[in-house]
């Protein structure tokens, strides 16, 4: 049977007739987190790579419009950028000015404003690019998913006598030493509906209480802990029997969200 959301918290909701994809890059820095790696890694390698190729022709346009390239054994003559006789050198001087890298053989002279100029821009744009590029890499290596992985969720939700009251209860653990930060759980139940005026809600969500009005929802996970929702009056399961149960299509999504105290 399809699930709406995996074990491993993955959702199968997947969207289609999305007309206006240019929302998507609006807010460029989110979408490059959320594409795959093999893509988050090209578009990383594209960044330096347009920006070195771009400057290095612009550096080497600037040395062919003074005649550098013209006066390459002439020693009386100052060029724009000293030892610069050809495009794969200014491709290799812009990679040295960008990435501050400044190996001495290949420099600037204060006879060139033009090329001032260029090199102020360039060290701009460059830090620009690496506070984003950098920014979306960190970011993308420091998602929660792996960190999930140490989040055990009991196999099996029992529903059982607990104080005299009947509660449906599952139980979740932390593996790792680290502790995670204002913890707090939910829990959702999804499943169709139709309304009394006939619509009909084929995903509806409602909550189911874990402990909001008490606050058993925050928890201290250092240990083990069972996660209880009665049912009540108040419960969607209230008008349901055990046999209904099983035949009933429903799922339960259990939410923990916190904070890594390591990180």
């Amino acid at each position: 049977r399809q699930r709406y959301v995996e074990k491993d918290g993955k959702c199968n909701v997947q969207h289609g007739n999305v007309r206006e994809t240019y929302r998507y890059l609006t807010d460029i820095f989110t979408t490059l987190v959320d594409l795959k790696w093999r893509f988050s890694l090209l578009v990383f390698i594209l960044a330096y790579a347009v920006t070195w190729l771009f400057f290095g022709l612009i550096w080497w346009f600037i040395a062919y419009c003074r005649g550098d390239l013209e006066h390459l054994e002439d020693h009386a003559w100052t060029p724009c950028v000293n030892n610069l006789n050809g495009f794969v050198s200014a491709f290799l001087f812009s990679i040295e000015t960008e990435t501050t890298i400044g190996y001495g053989h290949r420099v600037i002279t204060d006879k060139c404003p033009e090329g001032i100029v260029l090199l102020l821009l360039q060290a701009i744009l460059g830090s620009m690019v690496n506070a984003f590029m950098v920014g979306c890499m960190f970011v993308k290596i420091s998602q929660p998913n792996k960190r999930a992985e140490t989040l055990v969720f009991s196999s099996h939700a029992v529903v059982s006598l607990r104080d005299d009251r009947l509660c449906l209860m599952f139980r979740v653990g932390d593996l790792r030493d680290s502790h995670i930060v204002e913890a707090s759980i939910r829990a959702k139940l999804i499943k169709s509906k139709q309304t009394q005026e006939g619509e009909f809600i084929p995903l509806d969500q409602t909550d189911l209480s874990v402990g909001f009005e008490t606050g058993d929802d925050r928890l201290f996970l250092v240990s083990p802990l069972v996660i209880s929702h009665e049912i009540d009056e108040r419960s969607p399961f209230w008008d349901v029997s055990r046999h209904q149960l099983e035949k009933e299509d429903f799922e339960i999504v259990v939410i923990l969200e916190g904070m890594v105290e390591a990180t």
